[in-house]
């Protein structure tokens, strides 16, 4: 057994067998497949699962079917971030190498985000909630977009729970479009999209059912048709324990192409293949010394950041390999503010090149380190606002985050003097404020009035009418020596729709001969679109990344307007 910068590697096997008390260890596991009914795989996960057309668990719907869219080298290198599209590639593009045009992907079913222009006097008020159904317990996250609709997973840390999709187009008239209720589904912090086979899935925390079960994990949803979502099956990691809320449960998990990293807590960090997910697989289970509680993943590209639960503790990782995560050299530090205090934080998220903690010591607020160069953190900015952090968003120059009894806008355009902008409320505990286009959707995840755990406030008088761009990618333009393994990541200054992500929109292919396309899957997830190439890259060439003006679309529906891209040369 190694251990490299406080990581420690073994088999599955060897772990397992160690002695309680003893900390857990890193497990790199190959597994096999798993079948349709519950039981062990090799990886020490059991998988159940169900066929698409034939779930078993509660579903309604209020609209017919949606339409289906069609080595050893270190490579983990950001750019810098930009303030429009063109910093950090080609605003041009090269030739076409005969993809779909950008826009030409398949038209979504629903209507899109919030088209409703507010009065002044309208702005940070509640006008309407939002809520699962009958079986909906009143604790909520975060919400997204998919399809042009609203989803909202729904759960409280016991389990059972579901999905719900909504028309938000009247913001403050919500319609539901299809909700469906799982006994397995648990309190879920972060949801990213893939689409396989034509279909689209997502995944969500799990909790055994039953009063008396411990066990959880992971499970996968069938999203194709937002009418009716569907719980096609379920994958329970080694070491989850329930009712513990923090210690041994999953925290949140980050898709990219074939495999979902899935935060642990205390176990760590899992590796998933999730490239079937009616019988997703695990691959590897990795910890950290001394013991990281693992609250938020995120990955773009190569890059994989880990942050703290409660914690001040971040580590970023070189996942070139994508199922054999590396320490990064300088990767792993505390954050710290502008006195060189530590501080704790309960989750974060990352763009434009910039880690964003909700902080919960100290008087709370919102702070920012940059990590565009791994290895080299530095503290960004910080502004305590006497809150108890929960969980943030950034969109353009505006952070949104919940901090228990309220939830606070921050102007961030200047990091080094962030300034509060509005208190929104909403009775309960506050933990989570998502922006979606000019309307903000705050959360609740206990003690919330009944049916009312989730409401929608404008903050914006007119809709969204702005396009996304790229704010930074991974790896930078004119990157040198990547792995032939690598993936490809960008992050966007808001949360952009998954199926304009596609292949006419997300391209790679050879510099020197562009009619050599590179086909991958796409993935994403809030405001970071990943490409995974379906195999190795070729050593020692030269490729181009580009994001094309006119494909990816925010969840108004504004295109890039401005051609990105990168080039990077692999290894050998």
């Amino acid at each position: 057994m190694a251990s490299i910068m406080g990581w420690r590697s073994e088999s599955w096997g060897a772990a397992r067998s160690r002695a309680a008390g003893v900390s857990l260890v890193a497990s790199l596991v190959a597994c096999g497949g798993a079948g349709d009914t519950p039981g062990a795989d090799e990886s020490g996960g059991s998988t159940s699962s169900s066929d698409p057309a034939a779930t078993s668990a509660q579903s309604t719907g209020t609209t017919e079917g949606a339409e289906s869219s069609g080595g050893s080298t270190s490579s983990v290198d950001g750019s810098t971030s930009s303030a429009s599209s063109s910093e950090g590639g080609s605003t041009t593009g090269g030739p076409d190498p005969g993809y779909p045009a950008p826009g030409d992907w398949p038209s979504q079913t629903g209507p899109g985000g919030p088209a409703i222009a507010f009065d002044e006097a309208d702005l940070f008020q509640n006008c309407a909630f939002l809520d699962g159904g009958p079986l909906d317990a009143d604790h909520h996250n975060l919400v997204v977009m998919f399809d042009g609709y609203l989803m909202m997973p729904w759960a409280p840390e016991w389990g059972g729970g579901g999905v719900t999709f909504f028309d938000v187009s009247d913001p403050c008239a919500p319609s539901t479009v299809g909700s469906t209720f799982s006994g397995d589904m648990r309190e879920t912090h972060a949801v990213g999209f893939t689409e396989i086979g034509g279909r689209w899935y997502i995944s969500t925390a799990h909790v055994d059912e039953g009063l008396l079960n411990t066990g959880g994990g992971v499970m996968f949803w069938d999203v194709t048709n937002p009418a009716q979502p569907l719980a096609v099956s379920t994958l329970t990691l080694p070491g989850h324990l329930y009712p513990d809320a923090y210690a041994r449960v999953v925290q949140s998990g980050f898709w990219q192409g074939d495999h979902l990293y899935v935060g642990g807590s205390d176990n760590g960090l899992y590796i998933v293949d999730a490239s079937d997910p009616i019988n997703p697989t695990l691959v590897a289970q990795e910890a950290f010394e001394p013991t990281l509680r693992v609250g938020q993943v995120q990955v773009v590209g190569n890059l994989l950041i880990a942050t703290a639960a409660e914690g001040p503790r971040t580590v970023l990782l070189d996942v070139s390999i994508p199922t054999d995560p590396q320490p990064i050299a300088g990767g792993d530090f505390v954050l710290e503010d502008s006195e060189a205090v530590a501080r704790e934080a309960y989750f974060a998220n990352v763009t434009g090149g910039y880690v964003w903690y909700a902080v919960k010591s100290g008087g709370g607020g919102i702070m920012a380190y940059d990590v565009r160069d791994p290895s080299n953190p530095t503290y960004a900015g910080h502004f305590t606002s006497g809150g108890n952090g929960g969980y943030v968003f950034v969109k353009d120059d505006i952070a949104v985050m919940g901090e228990s009894s309220f939830a606070g806008l921050y102007d961030v355009s200047d990091m080094s003097d962030m300034q509060l902008l509005e208190q929104l409320d909403l009775e309960g505990d506050l933990d989570t404020a998502t922006p979606i286009g000019n309307v903000i959707v705050l959360s609740v995840d206990d003690e919330a009035n009944p049916g009312e755990a989730s409401s929608i406030a404008p903050y914006l008088a007119q809709p969204d009418a702005d396009a996304p761009y790229v704010n930074w990618s991974v790896p930078a333009d004119g990157a040198e020596g990547l792995a032939p393994t690598s993936r490809v990541g960008v992050t966007f200054n808001e949360m952009v729709a998954p199926k304009s992500a596609w292949e006419g929109s997300v391209r790679l292919y050879e510099t020197a001969d562009p009619s050599v396309r590179i086909a991958g899957t796409i993935s994403t997830q809030e405001s970071v679109v990943n490409f995974d190439p379906d195999g190795v890259l070729t050593p020692g060439t030269q490729y181009t990344f580009e994001i094309p003006a006119g494909g990816v679309v925010d969840y108004n529906g504004n295109a890039v307007e401005e051609t990105f891209s990168i080039s990077f040369t692999v290894a050998g």
